[in-house]
């Protein structure tokens, strides 16, 4: 019977490559690296705005911008206040005084 024990050359183990196993592309030999081609075509057909043409229409954009904004930051503002003005009267409320929002009563005539 043989012994088990490890031979002089196993002793140190041994070593494995280990490859990525990411797959090759199909076009890998087609690609060469000086001819590189542009997958946009050509844009010049764009660049022949007036320039009085595209001027009014970027501050109609810039004017319907604004306007969406400050219809944002001012809904933001309101919001704000709102969710301030319901914590204060809460609060009121829960530290157990009365009259913690005023009623408006129109005055009686005379």
């Amino acid at each position: 019977m043989k012994s088990q024990e490890p031979q002089r050359d196993e002793e140190k183990g041994r070593v494995l490559l280990f490859r990525p196993r990411v797959p090759r592309a199909r076009n890998d030999n087609l690609r060469r690296p000086g001819s590189f081609r542009s997958p946009v075509a050509d844009l010049s057909k764009y660049e022949q705005r007036r320039e009085e043409e595209s001027y009014r229409q970027r501050m109609i954009n810039n004017l319907l911008a604004f306007a969406v904004l400050s219809v944002i930051v001012y809904c933001g503002i309101w919001l704000a206040n709102t969710m301030a003005q319901l914590r204060a009267d809460q609060d009121c409320v829960l530290t157990g005084r009365t009259n913690c929002a005023p009623i408006k009563v129109p005055p009686a005539p005379r």
